[in-house]
């Protein structure tokens, strides 16, 4: 798979309107920094502490690059049923959901931009509270139902340092509730369109130096498509005790278990006339994924913290459990440790100095894939996979080197190792290459880091970053069962460059941010063949000839009115523009890399009152892209307009709410598979996403 790109600073067509680009960029205009300063500045709160959410994006705008944070709570003010939910109007991410809520396609900057998502994401790290649930074989997102969740952090890139992040997304980091911030006795229901039906219960509290807390949780859906149904239940618990003001612990308890059946692609077609066709499900059932962590903080004399992890994740899924013609059996057990020393308060050549010390390895003690034939009942394929790590240890630094200006730099030192073998396979498939039955390798590389902070006054900053990220293939895009050899794909290496701005003024905050990351062998997936009622999937993943990847981050709130007695109407909007290309490849040259979206933009308009009552208009609007690496066939753009209404009693004691979704009933691709050439045919590589929707809720603190 090849690649190549030309920068182009006019889109090919803009989905930014004449009313919302010039609040879009009237944060940075003249005319605004000379604006009298009003209500929405910088707000000070006495008489309560900040929420963890507060603190965290306080901790982040030290970093010398793009970051942000999302509080769970507001978004729990709608619908939240998994990492699309969460991640809406963030600039730069692309998060959809299909068949339900499980599978999620999320890309930052491109990462995975066009892996089939139908199991795992790829190219961003994912830990709740610092310990990661990414490993050697990826993510699965049995997790990303966003359940305890209290806020979400976003780490974009290299920028993601400070968590031993290797992909090229970056990180994101879900902290959990704690007893300390959600006591009491919590019910949450909601119910929906399509059979959607949700019910949590939660509990928490403090007892002397220790805190509990506890969240059970069931979501069953029908599915928009037919015979798309899921269900899954699961408890999530942490359990944290302060020995003393220097050291304390917590320990993590999630569990979860899931039966998904997916909606199969369809054509263009079939996503205008028939988009609830489903001819050919797939399903996956999780009977019991873990997660078991510990995180230890010790405070030294000198103010100086070791925080140390460890966990350990186990993922079983059975692949194809219903209607695949050769069901996998998968097995992914990780260990990880991580270690944190954290230095704040000297000097180095008589400069305040900050420095951490960060270890992650995270190791696949036991990985495997079994399939079998439905037909006959036996064993037609074995890989292993035991054995494959991550290991990085990053030394980092952030020097003052004047009042308003501080030098961050950072280097990591990254080991890999993958490792599969085909131990045993039935077989009869060709091997077009002479691809090898077992690859095994380490690698050992540098990933530097150097960034610029520099406050311009006390409400704008000005950052920029030059960083290395180093990606390395999941340890199933070597391959798995449906062949049997295997690909020996290395990991993908880019050297990035950002800059960016963020503050607020007036009644405005936001952020801009430009990135280019030159991408070296990136990981490009391509599906060979598409599922029949007689044949399954298969996909195929290749190092890429040279790719750029390069866009624009722009996000902006505005508060634009507040009333006497409290009521707001406030505006935010988010603005990326994905630019991801090939660089002078020899069989597509200069083409644009598929799966993504060139252009997105989302907005919400929110009326709040003081006494409770809230309504909200949204929407987000996404641009056609192409859906094979030949640029030959591509998605239909779409606008899709929600709304949300709700009313929280002011004593916060109950809340009801509704959630429409998709207004004007459009029918739009959610997302897609990637094919090499569609020689410009319709073709079954589309995701349909929901028709209009309507979900309703009510909570409880009692």
């Amino acid at each position: 798979m090849r690649a190549k790109v030309r920068f182009s600073t006019q889109p090919r067509f803009s989905l930014v309107t004449a009313a919302s680009l010039p609040l879009l960029l009237a944060a940075f205009s003249p005319a605004t920094l000379a604006a009298e300063e009003s209500t929405l500045g910088t707000v000070t709160v006495t008489g309560a502490a900040a929420t963890g959410a507060q603190q965290d994006q306080k901790r982040l705008q030290k970093v010398a690059g793009n970051t942000a944070v999302v509080d769970n709570r507001k978004v729990e003010q709608g619908r939240a049923a998994n990492a699309e939910d969460v991640l809406a109007l963030q600039p730069g991410v692309f998060a959809q959901g299909t068949s339900g809520t499980a599978a999620n396609k999320i890309s930052i900057r491109g990462s995975g931009l066009n892996t089939f998502y139908q199991g795992y994401v790829l190219g961003t790290k994912f830990l709740f509270d610092g310990l990661p649930i990414t490993g050697p074989g990826g993510t699965q997102e049995d997790f990303l139902d966003m359940q305890a969740v209290d806020h979400t952090e976003v780490l974009y890139g290299a920028n993601a340092y400070e968590y031993g992040a290797l992909a090229l997304g970056g990180a994101i980091n879900m902290v959990s509730k704690t007893g300390r911030t959600d006591p009491g006795n919590y019910a949450r229901f909601e119910v929906g369109s399509y059979g959607y039906r949700k019910q949590q219960l939660s509990t928490g509290g403090v007892v002397g130096d220790s805190d509990y807390y506890i969240n059970v949780l069931h979501n069953e859906r029908d599915g928009y498509q037919d015979h798309a149904s899921n269900e899954g239940r699961g408890i999530a618990a942490n359990f944290g005790h302060v020995f003393s003001p220097k050291l304390q612990t917590r320990m993590f308890f999630k569990y979860r278990e899931e039966q998904l059946i997916n909606g199969n692609t369809l054509t263009r077609a079939q996503l205008k006339h028939d988009p609830r066709s489903n001819l050919v499900p797939t399903g996956r059932r999780k009977d019991g994924t873990t997660f078991i962590g510990n995180k230890t903080t010790y405070t030294f004399d000198d103010g100086a913290r070791l925080e140390v992890g460890a966990s350990y994740n186990n993922y079983p899924l059975l692949n194809g459990w219903r209607y695949a013609v050769a069901p996998q059996d998968w097995r992914s057990k990780d260990i990880n440790l991580t270690l944190r020393y954290l230095r704040t308060g000297d000097t180095f050549l008589g400069l305040p100095s900050d420095s951490s010390v960060i270890f992650s390895n995270t190791r696949a003690y036991l990985a495997d894939v079994k399939a079998h034939s439905r037909a006959t009942g036996l064993r037609t394929q074995e890989t292993n996979y035991t054995g494959s790590r991550d290991t990085v240890l990053t030394l980092a630094n952030e020097l003052q080197l004047a009042e308003d200006l501080w030098l961050s730099s950072g280097l990591s030192f990254v080991n890999i190792r993958r490792k599969g073998e085909i131990e045993a396979s039935t077989l009869t498939a060709a091997n077009p290459s002479n691809f090898p039955t077992r690859v095994e390798y380490v690698e050992n590389d540098l990933a530097p880091r150097l960034g610029l902070r520099y406050q311009i006054n006390p409400e704008f900053q000005l950052f920029s970053n030059v960083s290395r990220s180093i990606d390395p293939p999941v340890t199933w895009q070597l391959g798995s069962t449906s062949n049997p050899f295997l690909y020996d794909v290395r990991p993908q290496k880019a050297t990035t460059f950002e800059v960016g701005v963020r503050g607020s003024h007036g009644i405005f905050d936001g952020s801009l941010t430009l990135y280019r990351s030159w991408v070296q062998k990136e990981l490009l997936t391509v599906v060979v063949q598409q599922a029949t009622a007689t044949q399954d999937q298969l996909t195929a993943t290749s190092n890429a000839s040279p790719t750029l990847h390069q866009g624009i981050e722009a996000g902006l709130n505005a508060l634009l009115w507040t009333g006497a007695n409290g009521d707001t109407l406030d505006l935010r909007q988010a603005y990326t523009l994905n630019d991801f290309k090939y660089r002078h490849d020899e069989r597509f040259g200069d083409n644009q890399l598929p799966g993504l979206p060139r252009q997105v933009y989302q907005a919400e308009l929110a009326y709040r009152q003081a006494s409770g009552f809230y309504a909200s208009l949204n929407l987000r609007a996404a641009s056609s892209y192409y859906i094979d690496y030949a640029n030959t066939w591509q998605t239909p753009s779409y606008l899709l307009w929600g709304a949300k209404f709700g009313y929280q009693a002011p004593s916060r004691k109950w809340e009801v709410f509704a959630d429409l979704r998709n207004l004007t009933n459009q029918r739009y691709a959610s997302a897609t598979n990637t094919a090499y050439d569609a020689g410009g045919r319709d073709s079954a590589n589309f995701y349909p996403g929901d028709a209009f929707n309507v979900t309703t809720g009510v909570a409880f603190r009692f």
